[in-house]
């Protein structure tokens, strides 16, 4: 029988979902796979890669950078997380994602996103880690009004909490 994890959204409110993870890690538990919506989308992939902390560890250096999160994104940007530094800075190095351990490892790990013209849920299967792999995080976290929808293969996503 295989064993699976499901992680919710709730925005910074899965920073609590961050924290049962890294205990999970902690003791060792292993799911067979991972689905994860939105925040869960987010901070769930720090499971499979084994980086114990990052999400909380993040998220605390960056709270109160205006490059980060918050109104001045929004305005200037039209994401409250900022797209470029958010998704891709940070990942790439500041804190880095480690790819190598997300690919390496068996445990299957999927996005949920919500197609926007058709209302429909995507599920995506994540494999390699790298900048599609963050574009698919976004858009699983991408919440209207506050986020721009994220164009991947042709589809147009928002957050997957939304399906």
């Amino acid at each position: 029988m295989k064993c699976g994890l499901v992680l919710e959204g709730g925005a910074m409110r899965g920073l609590f979902s961050a924290g049962v993870i890294d205990i999970m890690m902690e003791h060792n538990l292993r799911p067979d796979g991972i689905v994860g919506v939105s925040a869960g989308a987010a901070f769930g992939c720090n499971y499979k890669s084994g980086q114990h902390g990052r999400a909380l560890r993040y998220n605390q250096r960056f709270a109160r950078d205006s490059r980060y999160c918050g109104i001045r994104s929004l305005i200037k940007s039209g994401d409250l997380f900022n797209a470029e530094f958010a998704y891709h800075i940070v990942p790439n190095h500041y804190d880095v994602f480690d790819s190598e351990a997300f690919e390496l490892n068996p445990m299957e790990y999927y996005v949920v996103c919500t197609d926007v013209d058709t209302g429909e849920a995507v599920y995506h299967k994540c494999t390699h880690g790298g900048d599609l792999f963050y574009e698919w995080v976004r858009a699983s976290a991408s919440m209207p009004l506050v986020s721009n929808v994220v164009e991947i293969e042709g589809r147009r996503l928002l957050d997957g909490g939304m399906s």
